[in-house]
């Protein structure tokens, strides 16, 4: 579905001083700063894939993306896309992808969305046939043939999102890039949206997914690519995320003593719930569970324990942490 080779994108920014002096400097030559935001990357991602594009703000993940739209031109390297440079044959490639932002509409403020669709019709030249298939089929997945027709700024932010969607596949794209699709909705219309891309995923769409919440890709994500200093650094399943952290569990604990902020060797704390109430971070490799169980309950009088895996969040915090200086 994508193959990128050698990816790199570099600016050129003009630097300014905040001194007189140094403005004046500037209006006769005009020192320039080189930075590369994205820095030879390569990877692939096969069709029915649902990837996690990870990252922190700066690492290169947005430039990376735009490439892969066709919205930025790279510096060196190649990108094939559907079989299409993204980027020259752009016309016909936009034909065959979809994008839903969260934080950018496509809906028309004072329209319904059901106006809206009938314009994306027209300009992908969707067939009347197809054309009804594919909305009758949205609709009734996402739930929204009440709402279709009242003007977009009346709808709440979950309609509004499950609206966004339809705008994105009426045309049946067979890849779509996902920006925060679930961005300050409520527990309920995050399932839905949820619910309504794995769906979608089940008949081979390919989704690229970037998010900053993380319950997005614990729940929807087969593969996570973190991309940091403009260079991927991890590519692999989430499980596998986990492994690569060794023996490392997350452990909740009511205890009738309060447990203090300094912890033995093995341990961090990772959550203060309440003064009773803390959630930590326990390596096996160095603590067995046993041992510690033995100890925290001789010392603190254990009440309640949960243990599970390592929470996505701590995961993700690590891996930045570990790639935060640059190579």
């Amino acid at each position: 579905m994508i193959e990128v080779k050698n990816l790199s994108k570099t600016y050129h920014i003009f630097e300014r001083g905040h001194t007189m002096r140094e403005v004046l400097k500037t209006l006769v030559h005009r020192p320039m700063k080189e930075i590369c935001a994205v820095d030879h990357i390569s990877f692939t991602i096969e069709q029915g894939e649902m990837v996690a594009f990870l990252g922190p703000n700066g690492a290169g993940k947005s430039t990376t993306l735009k490439m892969l739209t066709g919205v930025l031109h790279p510096t060196s390297g190649e990108v094939r896309s559907l079989g299409l440079i993204p980027w020259k044959q752009r016309r016909e490639y936009v034909r065959r992808v979809g994008a839903v932002f969260g934080q950018k509409s496509q809906l028309i403020w004072d329209i319904p969305p059901s106006d809206a669709f009938y314009m994306n019709k027209a300009i992908y030249g969707v067939s009347d046939k197809e054309y009804k298939e594919t909305l009758d089929e949205l609709v009734e997945l996402l739930q929204v043939g009440d709402v279709m027709r009242k003007p977009t700024r009346q709808l709440s932010l979950g309609e509004r999102m499950k609206c966004e969607f339809i705008m994105a596949m009426l045309h049946r794209p067979e890849l779509v890039f996902l920006d925060e699709p679930t961005i300050g909705l409520d527990m309920i219309a995050k399932e839905n949206i949820r619910s309504f891309i794995r769906s979608m995923n089940k008949r081979k769409v390919t989704f690229i997914l970037t998010t900053h919440d993380l319950e997005d890709v614990e729940l929807l994500a087969e593969r996570v690519m973190v991309i940091n200093h403009g260079q991927i650094v991890v590519d692999d399943s989430l499980s596998g995320l986990r492994n690569r952290l060794g023996s490392k569990k997350s452990v909740r604990l009511t205890t009738e003593q309060a447990v203090p902020d300094s912890l033995p060797s093995g341990l961090k704390l990772l959550e203060r719930v309440s003064p009773l109430e803390v959630e930590l971070e326990i390596d096996t490799a160095v603590l067995a569970l046993k041992p510690f169980i033995s100890m925290f309950n001789e010392t603190y009088g254990i009440i309640d324990m949960a243990i599970e895996a390592l929470p996505i969040e701590a995961v993700m915090r690590q891996l930045y942490e570990k790639s935060s200086v640059p190579q």
